[in-house]
């Protein structure tokens, strides 16, 4: 009788720490998201870049060298990306003032309609002898008194001083650098560790089998193979998830392209890799992905049939891609069922925002691979799959 109680009291025990280890790992997930989103991130670009890595080993390079080239043919190509980037946001800045004035008009419209609408609904519920009578404003009551022959005469007003009037101090003015210094100054962390993301996916891409052997020796026996297939596993998901979503934005960039291009839309360089890869953000990638065009077209168009083609092309793109290759390109490899992805959703996107919704999916999918090569762990696995 005394060693279920003991089984008893150590399954409490365990429960306990359990809820409290999970509660210490979610606080700090929470206060250091931007060191772990900064590590997430650079790992997932790691994984891009290995089959680039793996092909210049292929011609005999060292795995080091063969990293350093391809990370610096990817920060030319950032480079370039940035510099059109600039260029058209130049040529943005001088469009300004029309975008503004596009924009005072739609919203004098709208105000106008609105109150219209106003007006119809006051004249349609309040009757129409309300309406008319009402009464005439009374002037204001003046003094009256009365002068030698009897005619009253209004007395004059007692005149109200003048208004003291305040000297003010204008401040100095903010210098530019301050300016930018103060509004930068809220993004230091983040800035700070967006700086070590190319050291980061170098020594990940330089050092991956020495990674790799390293940490598989903190297992031995039947735990190191298990860690091994873990291993093994995430690698191949987050591989499978990075490059089909990004060989799905590339081909939602080009076909947006060509669309926006057709009806001449400004900027469409611009605007047609920004709502290609919007509209991969899971859930809210429609509404999303039609936001640059729209905005890119109010003062180029003011008909109503090109706000609808883009409206209606960016919706079969989205449906075409959700529905035909995402499966193709990401689903064959993540098999997680909707019911966990979205609170997988929820959950990192309390943690960490807008960055934790598109960092969502892989991070569970990760503890799926994981789950699936651990024999004591297989049956969540099952549960997270689909």
């Amino acid at each position: 009788m005394v060693v279920p109680a003991k089984s008893a009291k150590h399954k409490t025990a365990r429960t306990g720490i359990g809820i409290l280890g999970l509660g210490v790992a979610i606080a700090l997930l929470y206060y250091g998201r931007v060191f772990f989103i900064t590590v997430i991130i650079a790992s997932m670009i790691a994984f891009l870049l290995d089959p680039a890595v793996v092909l210049f080993m292929k011609l005999r390079l060292p795995r080091g060298v063969a990293s350093f080239t391809v990370c610096s043919i990817g920060l030319v190509c950032l480079y370039f990306a940035g510099l059109g980037l600039y260029t058209e946001s130049v040529a943005m800045v001088g469009d300004l003032p029309a975008y503004g004035e596009r924009i005072n008009e739609l919203v004098d419209s709208a105000s106008l309609r609105i109150e219209r609408f106003e007006q119809n609904i006051y004249k349609t519920l309040v009757p129409k002898r309300f309406q008319d009578s009402t009464p005439p404003a009374e002037p204001p009551p003046s003094v009256v008194t009365h002068g030698r022959r009897g005619k009253q005469q209004a007395a004059p007003q007692p005149q109200e001083p003048p208004p003291i009037q305040e000297v003010r101090v204008r401040p100095e003015p903010t210098t530019m650098f301050s300016y930018i210094s103060n509004y930068l100054s809220g993004f230091y962390d983040v800035i700070l560790m967006a700086s070590f993301v190319p050291f980061l996916v170098y020594f990940l891409l330089s050092w991956r089998d020495h990674l790799r052997l390293r940490f598989l020796y903190l297992f031995e026996g039947e735990a190191q193979r298990a860690a091994e297939q873990a291993w093994g596993g995430v690698g191949d998901m987050v591989r499978a998830y990075v490059i089909g979503n990004f060989m799905l934005g590339v081909l939602l960039t080009v076909a947006s392209a060509i669309l926006f291009a057709s009806v001449k839309l400004p900027y469409w360089l611009v605007v047609a890799p920004l709502s290609g890869f919007l509209s991969l953000v899971p859930y809210i990638g429609l509404p999303l992905a039609m936001i640059p065009p729209m905005v890119a077209a109010l003062p180029a168009s003011r008909e109503a049939t090109v706000y609808l083609f883009l409206a209606a092309s960016v919706s079969l793109l989205h449906l075409f891609a959700l529905n035909l290759l995402y499966p193709k390109f990401v689903g064959a490899r993540v098999h997680l069922n909707p019911l966990v992805v979205t609170v997988a959703l929820m959950f990192w996107g309390m943690l960490w925002g807008g960055i934790g919704l598109l960092l969502a999916i892989p991070i569970t999918a990760a503890i799926k691979a994981v789950c699936d090569n651990v024999g004591s762990l297989q049956a969540y696995g099952r549960l997270l799959g689909d």
